[in-house]
């Protein structure tokens, strides 16, 4: 097995929580070129796909991946678990790194950190994740998985949320997948940070960190933002409203791996 990784985003303008988010403009730039500025940076990615909808108002990303000459795939709106394997078939992956648009401060030596987990234990792993359970700030987050899951979970995924959130059918059942998490010792930065963009209050938490941190050092890292965030306190009670927020919480009760208590904040 060769060792490259392709790295896909997925990203589409259709939010009902917050329309349009993934242009919404920081520092004169639109926050999916960060994500992808970002993603780039990272070591163990050898390649990166945007992959998007065919839905009319998508094409303001692929306008987007053209002026920075990304790698584009378009499919499903609704079926994003179709759309991300029909990607990965069509530009050849074997190995897939998972990144969503939403989650914009991806740190290039978490995921370099993950990958390489991923890597040593190339033969006892179909996917891996630092997420499942959660340690790490949320939005810090990555999925590598082998394109035989990803074609496993796309031709036997049915739930709904199954399609939506693309891995769930993977990494929810350890008895079908082999299933592995590069975890930190506890889960308090977990508890403490929420840095992902479901609403204008994430979004404007977001932007502040680009405003704080990206002039001096555009490749900013987690604890550049850890130690910005003791230092300007009040910038942490921009979204706290929103600290409790999960797509799991609405399907909790299908979620065999999902510890509930974990999710509290």
């Amino acid at each position: 097995m060769g060792k490259q990784v392709d790295a896909i985003l997925r990203v589409r303008m259709g939010s009902s929580r917050l329309p349009g988010k993934a242009l919404l403009p920081v520092l004169s730039r639109p926050l999916l070129s960060y994500v992808i500025e970002r993603i780039l940076m990272c070591r163990n990615v050898d390649r990166l796909v945007v992959a998007t909808s065919t839905a009319e108002e998508d094409d303001a990303i692929a306008a987007l991946c053209k002026v920075e000459n990304i790698p584009l795939f378009r499919g499903s709106q609704d079926d994003v678990l179709d759309r991300m394997y029909q990607c990965a078939k069509y530009y050849d992956m074997k190995i897939i790194a998972h990144f969503q648009a939403d989650c914009p401060l991806v740190d290039p030596d978490v995921t370099d950190q993950v990958i390489a987990f991923f890597w040593m234990h190339e033969n006892d792993y179909d996917f891996v994740s630092n997420n499942h359970p959660p340690t790490w700030p949320e939005g810090l987050e990555v999925d590598i998985f082998t394109i035989e899951a990803l074609q496993k979970a796309w031709q036997l995924a049915s739930e709904p949320f199954e399609r939506e959130h693309v891995t769930p059918f993977i990494w929810d059942q350890p008895d079908r997948f082999r299933v592995g998490n590069v975890a930190l010792e506890d889960d308090s930065l977990y508890q403490a940070n929420r840095w992902t963009v479901d609403f204008a209050e994430d979004f404007e938490l977001v932007k502040q960190i680009f405003v704080q941190l990206y002039p001096q050092k555009p490749i900013f890292k987690m604890n550049d933002i850890l130690a910005l965030l003791e230092k300007k306190s009040e910038l942490r009670h921009l979204n706290e409203e929103r600290a409790s927020s999960t797509w799991y919480t609405d399907y909790i009760e299908k979620l065999k791996t999902v510890d509930s208590q974990s999710l509290k904040r």
